[in-house]
């Protein structure tokens, strides 16, 4: 199963140690992950103060989730230039993706802006597949996919959009901006969530038929 996202899984070119041992998860790459997760309370914060309605603080709240949108991009950048893709990094770099974009969500339905059948439908995708990742890591870690990554792009845009004080600042045309990109994230969203639950039986299934059978417990993996 190819890695989707970048700091998720060895893409070609990448670097690995020179001496040939894992990279440390004290690295810069795992640093910036770290840092998207801590951005998340203040974020909520700027979006949710004043229900939303000051435009100052929605387009700071606009700028911190662009900056925290943005290290995703670079600590992937880092983790494969430079040979630093860990587990820890496979593991956390989407959770902080899902508390970033989570804390957006709901701190929207909060204020008024989307419904909350669209946050609940996302929600329950999205922490659901990671609940999958855990419950099946005794296989294999489970890295973003493709798709998964369109995924995240489709989000922050369409979060971007419903972030951003449109009808403040912009003309109400440009709200269709935000409709459109966020009905293709709903729709990219579910869709990929559906994969990862036919990637997650496939992984169990390899691992169990690859595993044999011995008299003292036939057809256990040996880490269950």
């Amino acid at each position: 199963m190819n890695a989707g996202h970048p700091n998720t899984g060895q893409a070609s070119g990448a670097t690995t140690p020179a001496s040939g041992e894992a990279p440390s998860n004290y690295n810069i790459a795992n640093a910036l992950t770290v840092l998207r997760i801590a951005f998340v309370p203040l974020f909520g914060w700027l979006l949710l103060i004043d229900g939303g309605g000051d435009t100052t603080l929605r387009l700071a709240a606009w700028a911190v989730f662009v900056v925290a949108m943005a290290t995703d991009r670079i600590d992937g950048n880092l983790a494969r230039s430079r040979g630093l893709i860990t587990d820890f990094g496979k593991i956390a770099d989407p959770i902080a993706d899902k508390a970033l974009t989570g804390m957006a969500f709901v701190g929207l339905s909060i204020i008024g802006a989307l419904p909350w059948w669209v946050t609940i439908v996302v929600l329950v995708r999205e922490w659901g597949i990671t609940v999958m990742r855990f419950a099946v890591i005794r296989y294999g870690v489970m890295p973003a996919s493709r798709g998964g990554k369109l995924k995240t792009v489709l989000q922050a845009v369409a979060l971007g959009a419903y972030i951003f004080p449109i009808e403040a600042l912009l003309p109400d045309w440009m709200m269709w901006i935000a409709y459109l990109s966020m009905g293709a994230a709903v729709l990219v969203t579910v869709v990929t969530g559906f994969d990862y639950v036919a990637q997650a039986v496939r992984m169990v299934r390899e691992a169990k038929s690859s595993t044999p059978a011995t008299d003292a417990g036939a057809g256990q993996h040996p880490l269950s």
